[in-house]
């Protein structure tokens, strides 16, 4: 799998953990001798209570704001167009310094406010049914590309901040530990955007090597595998990664996390939908304690597929209940806008015109 480092830009101090990025900041403010509480001041407003550039900053003497803007300049997303859905769902398209553009997708639903965001400009996993595999790999995001769409969404109306993160955008969240890794530490850490561990979910078609390292850390994070099939041969029909991380092998790496796992799987017309894929994914969801979130194929995958019709998604769905399955038939949210699951594929310019 190709690695292509985030951008060719030096890290900066958004890209940094909250407790590296405040020594480096206690550092910086004990050099001038300034006093201690300045260095809080400061760090708060990296995440805490963001600003888009220090001069924003008006608890701060201007000359500070004037040397923080020169020390530590605060990079942004830039924001290309957001769209509305109907439903209530908006997308954002966001241009990164090198031009590459990424999607997150923000999905109000009561109280809850759900960002679904990019871990990767495009996608090499090839996955038949999902557009962003389409567009093929771009390059992995840094740490504040990743936490930054949450930054990004907060500085455009506080009263948006996410309740709940899914790992559910552009790329495969594994194959970027490096800046995944640090970006669930600014996502969950108090001292970043505070967002509990059991409200961020990770999701993998079954990178084992970033299965191991994530059910390794300490906090509660959840795990959504993107399973989409009962068996290794059904799989490999319609998700090339399986070659190299085989059904058997991912679920056994799913057995390492402490909290429940999610099955995702979207419902193909003919490929993965019969009583037979049922009756074995039952099987494998009851083995693992798993639920199982059943997702209606939306167009933007590969050409010639059809999705499952509505009402035999729904008798899937209690076939798989009446084996005391946990199966939640999901709701496509922000169709109208190419918002909804395997539908990124960070378009601009003369695309956006859905």
């Amino acid at each position: 799998m190709s690695n292509k480092s985030a951008n060719n830009l030096a890290p900066t101090i958004l890209d940094l953990t909250p407790d590296a990025a405040r020594e480096r900041l206690s550092t910086w403010v004990e050099g001038r001798k300034l006093p201690r509480f300045r260095g809080e001041q400061i760090h708060r407003r990296l995440w805490v209570q963001p600003v888009g550039a220090w001069s924003e900053a008006t608890e701060l003497p201007a000359a500070l704001r004037a040397e923080l803007e020169a020390e530590f300049p605060l990079r942004r997303l830039k924001e290309v167009v957001s769209e509305l859905s109907q439903d209530g769902t908006r997308k954002f398209l966001w241009r990164l310094d090198d031009g590459e553009a990424i999607e997150s997708v923000l999905i109000p639903s009561g109280s809850r406010r759900t960002l679904c965001i990019s871990s990767q400009a495009g996608c090499a996993l090839g996955c038949v049914f999902c557009a962003t595999g389409l567009m093929g790999f771009r390059r992995n995001l840094s740490p504040f590309e990743i936490a930054g769409q949450v930054r990004e969404v907060m500085l455009r109306d506080p009263a948006d901040k996410p309740s709940n993160i899914v790992f559910m955008g552009m790329g495969e969240p594994l194959l970027n530990w490096p800046g995944v890794d640090v970006a669930l530490t600014i996502l969950n850490n108090p001292e970043g955007l505070g967002i509990g561990a059991r409200h961020i979910t990770v999701s993998t078609v079954g990178i084992i090597p970033g299965m191991k390292k994530l059910a390794a850390r300490p906090e509660q994070f959840r795990l959504a595998i993107s399973l989409h099939a009962p068996t290794a041969e059904r799989r490999l029909a319609i998700m090339p990664i399986e070659k190299k991380y085989d059904l058997k092998a991912v679920l056994e790496a799913a057995a390492a996390f402490r909290k429940r796992i999610t099955f995702e799987y979207v419902m193909i017309g003919g490929k993965n939908d019969s009583d037979q894929d049922a009756d074995a994914l039952a099987a494998l969801a009851h083995k693992h304690g798993a639920l199982v979130n059943l997702l209606p194929l939306h167009p933007g995958g590969a050409p010639g597929l059809e999705p499952t019709p509505s009402n035999k998604i729904k008798n899937f769905a209690g076939r798989l209940q009446a084996r005391g399955v946990e199966a939640v038939v999901r709701r496509s949210r922000g169709l109208d806008i190419k918002a909804a699951c395997g539908q990124l594929a960070g378009q601009t310019g003369s695309d956006l015109t859905h």
